[in-house]
């Protein structure tokens, strides 16, 4: 039998990177995946696609995160066309990067508001269904830089440790009815975003691994997959870097 199979996971801002990865690792191991795209509609079709190629049941959405009311109305309609839900998966984020003394107010509240605010819609609008069934897996996308920080992103650093916080006080609340809330903090992944930086700095950096390389995004989904199947079923309020060593 497949990992999760049998479970309907929901993942949010998954047309590209670590969350199309986690999508896609998800209907591989059995789930019916339903997911989030915002701008890029070609993406969430094609994702749509490819996932119901590998034999089970998947729908893209397209959808705010960071919005309150389109959260509630997203997993309603999940819920609808699903008829459960097992696993929440707060992937979407976004970087406004640049210095504490150049930022500005509008690149500090849109990182909180799209990745921080994003977890706590999503999260809220998920307990009611996972309350009623009294089990479920939250798992939290959030980074080693939330862990230690970083010059010049001062606003996603926020964000992510955030994150941390809001996944470990979701653990304590929901216990009791066998939810589960966990957090992923992966370090340097080779994605879209990494691909359009300098090569030498790219290799500065994987020097300061202690695995010399960078991870990729389906070594992250991996993580999701134990977090969202029973495998995890005696673990929450935990945070499991996904970063070849860096924080060790």
């Amino acid at each position: 039998m497949k990992l999760l199979e049998g479970k309907t996971a929901l993942i949010t801002g998954a047309s590209r990177g670590i969350g199309r990865a986690i999508a896609l690792r998800f209907a591989e191991e059995g789930a019916s995946v339903a997911f989030t795209f915002l701008s890029s509609v070609e993406k969430g079709q094609a994702l749509e696609a490819e996932l119901q190629a590998k034999g089970v049941k998947a729908k893209g959405y397209r959808s705010d995160a960071s919005i309150f009311k389109a959260a509630d109305e997203l997993v309603n309609s999940v819920i609808a066309d699903f008829g459960t839900l097992e696993v929440l998966v707060n992937n979407a984020g976004i970087t406004k990067d640049g210095l504490l003394m150049r930022m500005s107010e509008e690149q500090w509240d849109t990182v909180i508001t799209v990745n921080l605010k994003s977890v706590f819609n999503l999260t809220k609008a998920a307990t009611r269904q996972l309350m009623k069934q009294r089990s479920g897996s939250i798992i939290n996308l959030t980074s080693v830089v939330g862990l230690r920080g970083n010059a010049g992103q001062a606003n996603y650093s926020a964000s992510k440790a955030g994150i941390i916080g809001f996944t470990k006080s979701v653990a304590l609340e929901l216990g009791s009815r066998n939810i589960r809330s966990n957090a992923i903090a992966p370090g340097f992944i080779e994605t879209e975003m990494t691909g359009e930086l300098d090569a030498k700095v790219v290799e500065e950096w994987k020097q300061g691994v202690p695995l010399k390389r960078a991870g990729t995004a389906e070594e992250v989904a991996d993580c999701a997959v134990f977090l969202g199947s029973d495998l995890s079923r005696y673990i929450t309020g935990q945070v499991l870097q996904v970063d070849g060593g860096m924080l060790t």
